[in-house]
């Protein structure tokens, strides 16, 4: 090999040796590394949700957040409802109710918020002198309390008062409902909440059974309203009408015939008008 190209070949070497290099690294590392960062805060919120729907709910995780002071009203009125379903009427003032539902590290902020207007506003707590108490929908002290207020539903058409409310206003309720037995009357709704109607058993009378047979007997399945109104309205029998507010139809105004211009069709051939003959009626008579 020329000497000369040697020579070039090991000062290239030595050039190269003698300058630093920067490595740069490949951008398949830095992406596994974002990869990974994601999965990682991936898991962690998954694992914070799955303990949230658990209900290891931790409050202290949204501290200073508005979450943190909905969650301390919630648990709240919470504890306020079951104690007032255990029998424990008596009001509590905000250092007991803290005191008793273990919230005694929320700040000042939170303390004055929940005063002013949380616990002051909220339709579920009854603020009376700086003290609280839960305020249900019917205030009832026991059995008796309920029966007087079905009945007043019953004479008055309200209806029935619906299981949660009775279960959130009187204390100790199961008991309570099991000790009326056949005075009140359990109906299931559509949305499987059970509805208490009063058992007036005044309303109570024996059919004779010849009567029911008659009843049954008449077939009105295949016959509709009308038909049935109109039966009954022949032998003399008035049917109950519908006394609720009717739908106006709004009218349907017929429109107006437009005028109908008569058509006016071209003419051909006038200058043939003496000359043409109409054959339309027979052959014309020669002159």
């Amino acid at each position: 090999m020329d000497p000369a190209l040697l020579r070039e070949r090991e000062l290239f070497k030595k050039r190269a040796l003698s300058t630093p290099a920067v490595e740069k690294r490949p951008a398949a590392d830095s992406h596994k590394k974002k990869k990974a960062k994601v999965d990682k805060d991936g898991s962690s919120g998954s694992k914070h949700s799955a303990e949230t729907s658990n209900g290891n709910f931790n409050l202290k995780a949204l501290s200073g957040s508005s979450g943190y002071k909905f969650g301390c009203l919630a648990k709240i009125v919470n504890y306020m409802k079951t104690r007032h379903q255990r029998g424990d009427t008596h009001l509590l003032t905000l250092e007991e109710i803290l005191d008793e539902t273990k919230l005694l590290d929320i700040g000042m902020k939170q303390k004055q918020w929940l005063m002013s207007e949380a616990l002051a506003n909220n339709p579920k707590i009854d603020a009376r002198d700086g003290k609280y108490a839960f305020k249900p929908k019917y205030h009832l002290k026991d059995k008796k309390a309920l029966l007087r207020l079905l009945d007043k539903h019953d004479q008055l058409g309200l209806g029935g008062v619906l299981l949660d409310d009775v279960e959130e206003g009187l204390p100790n309720s199961a008991k309570a409902i099991k000790a009326l037995g056949d005075q009140i009357i359990f109906v299931t709704r559509p949305d499987k909440k059970k509805v208490l109607f009063y058992n007036d058993k005044h309303c109570q009378f024996v059919v004779d059974e010849e009567f029911q047979k008659l009843w049954r007997s008449v077939p009105v399945d295949s016959i509709d309203e009308e038909k049935i109104e109109e039966y009954l309205k022949k032998q003399g029998i008035s049917s109950m009408q519908e006394t609720g507010p009717k739908k106006v139809l709004p009218v349907q105004r017929r429109k107006k015939p437009g005028s109908q211009k008569k058509r006016r069709f071209k003419t051909h051939n006038d200058h043939l008008a003496g000359v043409l003959e109409d054959y339309s009626e027979g052959v014309p008579a020669k002159k």
